[in-house]
C-alpha cells in the first residue's frame, strides 16, 4: 500500500513538473496518467485479493466479489441512460405528472408525461419557479389557473380585474388576464406567458390550455403517455 501510495506521488509530481501536453514514453501525458492511474487500481485490488500462503479459498472468495464489483459498475456505466429512463418511469408511476425526458430515434429530446389515475394527463410544472400541478386540457383555449394556484406562483390576485367570461360545467363565469414570467415543463421553458386566473370556487383545479400546447413543435397522446417535443 505504501508502495502505491509512494508511487501516486511521484506521478503526481512528474506531471505537474512536466505538463499535461508533454510526452512520456511516446504517450501524452494526460493518457499517460491515466495509464497509471488504471495500473495503480489494478495494484491495489490485487493487493486484497492475493492470498497469503495456504488462503486459497480466501483468494478465490476475494477475487469473485472484487469481479462482481467491477462488472456491475461497468454494466451500470453502459446501461446508465435505460436506468435514469427506469427511474423517470417509476417516478412518474408514483408522482403523477411528473416530466420525464426521452430522446426520439431522430435525437430529438421529448418531454413524457404519464395518464393519472383519473385516467387524466396531469402535469407538473414550475410557475414562476414554485411548482404547480395542472391538468392537460385540449379543450381549454388558454391556460387559466384556480386563485390558489395563482398566488402559489406568486401572482397579486388582489389587483386582478375578473372580466373576461368564460365556459366551465357550471355555466358561464368570469376570469381575470394575467402573465406568467416564466413556465417550465421538464426542459420546455416558455416565457411571459399569457393566462387567465379564475374566481375563487370556480375551478377544481388548473387547467394547461392550448396557449402553451400549441407554441410546442409537436404533441401527441400515444396509449397512456403524452410526448411533446419543443
Amino acid at each position: 500500500m505504501w508502495i502505491i501510495l509512494g508511487l501516486i506521488g511521484l506521478v503526481i509530481i512528474y506531471l505537474t513538473l512536466d505538463g499535461e501536453n508533454a510526452s512520456t514514453f511516446g504517450l501524452r501525458n494526460d493518457n499517460f496518467a491515466q495509464l497509471v492511474l488504471m495500473s495503480m487500481w489494478g495494484a491495489l485490488i490485487a493487493t486484497a485479493v492475493i492470498p497469503r500462503k495456504g488462503h486459497f479459498k480466501e483468494f478465490a472468495r476475494n477475487a469473485a466479489i472484487w469481479i462482481f464489483i467491477i462488472l456491475g459498475l461497468t454494466a451500470g456505466y453502459i446501461f446508465r441512460f435505460d436506468l435514469q429512463d427506469i427511474a423517470s418511469r417509476m417516478t412518474a408511476g408514483l408522482v403523477p405528472g411528473s416530466p420525464r425526458t426521452v430522446t426520439s430515434l431522430e435525437g430529438r429530446e421529448r418531454v413524457v408525461l404519464s395518464k393519472a389515475g383519473s385516467n387524466h394527463f396531469v402535469a407538473q410544472m414550475q410557475l414562476n419557479s414554485q411548482t404547480v400541478t395542472l391538468l392537460v386540457d385540449t379543450g381549454a383555449s388558454i391556460t387559466i389557473l384556480t386563485q390558489r394556484d395563482a398566488q402559489a406562483a406568486g401572482i397579486d390576485v388582489s389587483s386582478l380585474s375578473f372580466t373576461i367570461p368564460i365556459s366551465t360545467a357550471n355555466g358561464t363565469n368570469f376570469a381575470a388576464p394575467a402573465r406568467l414570467e416564466s413556465l417550465e415543463l421538464g426542459q420546455i421553458r416558455r416565457e411571459n406567458m399569457r393566462i387567465l386566473v379564475s374566481k375563487p370556487d370556480v375551478l377544481s383545479e388548473s387547467l394547461l390550455g392550448m396557449n402553451f400546447l400549441t407554441t410546442l413543435s409537436s404533441f401527441e397522446f400515444k396509449g397512456d403517455e403524452l410526448l411533446l417535443t419543443d
